[in-house]
């Protein structure tokens, strides 16, 4: 019966936690299982693994064969380097005391690793925070700066609603007083004098078109007039 290393699904929707388990390849993947070897939480950073590391071994050197998931979890917990070195040091490369050595070395590191990675997330975590904080502090500063400005803006409204009114001209106004042209004043005498000045009356308009209308009488000549005289004058003889 093939036997594998695979996970199980449990939690409530979009936020899955699994259950690492040892079950028939033929059954049911949230079915019947063979043994629990731990758990798997993907939803923490970094995730959350929970595993019996001696039963995990011992699977694996039955001959369970893990999953795609499960092997890459295995091998993150050390499982995988250490069936590795158990399998070197039965085909004579080195004795099981220098596996024990390359493994305590090799989990030293990686736990160095793992602690490296937890230390820069909490670090970025509090800078986070404290730029939250700076961000909450600058706002909230400005807030009172703001609700100062209003209460001062209600003082002068207050204090301007009490003060006296003074009109004033509108400006409309003022500018066609500033616009006006500036109509200057003869002195008194010359005043005096036209008032003491005669006043010539003038003809009617009908009697000077009838001038203009009369004819002109022409004077006859001296000599005419003479001769006429003496002719008149033989006549009565």
């Amino acid at each position: 019966m093939p036997v594998k290393i695979r996970l199980t699904r449990h939690g409530r929707k979009r936020k899955p936690y699994y259950h690492i388990v040892v079950a028939d390849s033929r059954a049911p993947r949230d079915g019947r299982f063979i043994e629990s070897l731990g758990s798997y939480n993907p939803n923490t950073n970094p995730a959350t693994i929970e595993l019996n590391f001696d039963k995990a071994l011992d699977w694996l050197l039955k001959g369970a064969q893990p999953t795609e998931t499960c092997r890459a979890i295995l091998s993150y917990n050390g499982v995988m380097m250490k069936k590795h070195l158990l399998e070197g040091a039965k085909k004579g490369a080195f004795s099981e005391e220098e596996a024990e050595k390359r493994f305590d070395k090799w989990m030293t590191e990686k736990e160095a690793n793992i602690q490296a990675k937890v230390d820069s997330l909490a670090n970025k975590k509090a800078e986070v925070k404290i730029a939250s904080l700076a961000r909450e502090t600058e706002i909230n500063t400005a807030r009172v700066v703001e609700i100062e400005k209003k209460k001062l803006d209600l003082i002068a409204a207050a204090e301007a609603a009490a003060a006296p009114v003074v009109e004033e001209a509108p400006a409309e106004e003022v500018k066609a007083e500033e616009a006006a042209p500036v109509v200057e004043e003869a002195p008194a005498e010359e005043v005096k004098a036209e008032k003491a000045a005669p006043v010539v009356e003038e003809a009617p308009a009908e009697e000077v078109k009838a001038e203009k209308v009369a004819p002109v009488v022409e004077k006859a000549p001296a000599e005419e007039v003479k001769a006429e005289d003496k002719k008149k004058d033989s006549k009565e003889k």
